[in-house]
């Protein structure tokens, strides 16, 4: 359990971290000070500095520091699934109908707890269109998971992409 909920934490971070910077590439203070500089060290203390001081924050809703929420945020990053290494205990579990991956994927896509039985039984119903093939990818499969929720009148609700 402790190694799904970790691996759920880092991917999590993960897509705040390969996201387009809330308020811009060019919000904060952080960016301000490494103007110009490149490498990890530079981007990490940059964002350390923007998040811990909140001006990043101040300025998306002042429209100071650089920042702008005019744009729209992107992810150009590996799926969830793919990040975390969670694929394979998810297909074993969705196969079974129970298990911590199944639970943890139900939670990620925000399926309320009352809902998360019917989840895993809707899953394990749809397994083999769901996991269509032995190569199949995560982003694959979570699009085959919408597609199956959305058809289900309880579960149709969650059926947003992550």
């Amino acid at each position: 359990m402790k190694r799904i909920l970790i691996g759920s934490l880092l991917a999590i971070t993960s897509l705040s971290a390969l996201a387009e910077a809330p308020g811009g590439p060019n919000c904060g203070w952080g960016n301000m000070l490494f103007e110009g500089e490149r490498g990890l060290p530079s981007h990490f203390i940059a964002s350390t500095t923007n998040g811990t001081s909140g001006n990043a924050t101040f300025g998306m809703t002042s429209g100071t520091n650089g920042c702008s929420t005019d744009g729209a945020l992107t992810y150009g990053g590996k799926s969830l699934l793919a990040i975390n290494g969670m694929l394979d205990e998810l297909s074993e579990d969705m196969a079974k109908g129970e298990g911590e991956a199944l639970t943890t994927y139900a939670v990620l896509l925000g399926v309320a707890e009352q809902d998360r039985a019917h989840f895993a039984a809707v899953t394990h119903s749809h397994f083999s269109e769901i996991f269509s093939s032995a190569d199949i990818t995560g982003e694959q499969m979570h699009a085959a998971t919408l597609a199956v929720i959305k058809r289900d009148s309880r579960l149709a609700k969650y059926a947003q992409p992550v």
